[in-house]
């Protein structure tokens, strides 16, 4: 005969899970060990295969864009799961302006996915943030996102290697053609990285030039190779 307290146990543990579970911080419902709901997962606007072999910008023909072309980045590449757009940018949003930090979790896991088979860098650098904006926001959504990766493939972060030097206007307040100057010369690096190749963190890249001007003071120092790790990629205006 079963012990009475045995059942019962068995029949509250079940809930006690469910009720304690994680929740999807899309829709509220249970999230997985992934950090969203299997419906909320499978909304999220995948990165088309055929981009840009270097800004990952999306093109039918998968070859280099016309921007690579004509001024061809400091940085490699970019590896990235996501397009930027619904829900994804609820994800970005969250974690960055409102401070949802476990927003972060499905973000990383989507992009240790995409990078299961990638080379390992032998520095991982969270974007850097200004002091200011650092302080003002608490915490830098890069790193956020890096510590899950990290613990994935059991990186070390660079939390120390460049800083960001003044505040400037954020990027996104800024009209595309206007953001490679406003960056400029926007990072210092005091370490020798030379022959070291590099991956930066970073939860969006849209024009990549502040992806560009970090790459171009990383290689100054000496990196051999710089790849962008990025949660979602802006489509090209006038994509779908």
């Amino acid at each position: 005969m079963s012990n009475p307290l045995n059942q019962i146990l068995d029949y509250c543990l079940p809930v006690v899970r469910w009720i304690i579970a994680p929740a999807c911080p899309l829709c509220g419902g249970q999230a997985n060990h992934d950090g969203l709901c299997v419906g909320c997962q499978a909304s999220l606007p995948q990165l088309p295969h055929a981009q840009c072999p270097v800004c990952a910008i999306g093109n039918s023909t998968a070859e280099l864009c016309g921007r690579c072309i004509s001024a061809r980045p400091f940085f490699d590449r970019v590896v990235a799961p996501f397009t930027y757009g619904f829900p994804v940018s609820v994800l970005i949003q969250g974690l960055k302006y409102r401070g949802e930090l476990a927003c972060a979790k499905p973000l990383a896991a989507a992009m240790a996915n995409v990078l299961d088979e990638e080379p390992y860098p032998d520095l991982l650098i969270p974007m850097p943030l200004s002091h200011t904006r650092l302080a003002a926001r608490g915490f830098n959504q890069a790193m956020e996102i890096a510590r899950y990766i990290a613990a994935e493939f059991g990186l070390h972060i660079a939390v120390d290697i460049c800083r960001r030097n003044g505040d400037g206007t954020p990027q996104t307040a800024l009209p595309w053609k206007e953001r490679a100057s406003n960056v400029r010369n926007a990072f210092t690096c005091h370490e020798n990285l030379e022959g070291k190749s590099v991956a930066v963190v970073d939860d969006v890249l849209t024009t990549g030039a502040t992806l560009n001007e970090l790459a171009r003071t990383l290689k100054r120092s000496g990196a051999r190779e710089v790849t962008g790790w990025v949660a979602a990629r802006t489509p090209a205006p006038g994509e779908t």
